[in-house]
């Protein structure tokens, strides 16, 4: 990554922009990073790349969760629905007779 002085910035602007055009460029004011500047397509790209990772960690999480859950499996509880049918119907199967 190219680097410039901020200072430096209004003389060289157009080797600023063409090294941006590249990759991106940090400038920096009395030697700390102060602004990075980079081309539409890079800062698109570098959205679209946070965006997957953000929905890499957040379907990371929820299959922990799902997998950490204390809820009823659907075969655990789709058992005791009939489990409790069962008892409907043996209730009046005995009241019948």
């Amino acid at each position: 990554m190219q680097s410039y002085p901020l200072k430096k910035v209004p003389e060289s602007y157009e080797k600023v922009l063409e090294d941006a055009a590249i990759e991106p460029v940090m400038l920096t004011s009395e030697s700390q990073q102060s602004f990075v500047i980079m081309s539409v397509t890079n800062y698109e790209q570098l959205v679209k790349r946070v965006v997957e990772l953000e929905d890499c960690v957040f379907g990371q999480l929820a299959q922990a969760n799902l997998n950490n859950s204390q809820m009823l499996g659907s075969e655990v509880f789709t058992a005791e629905l009939q489990r409790l049918a069962s008892f409907d119907t043996n209730d009046k199967s005995h009241g019948e007779t």
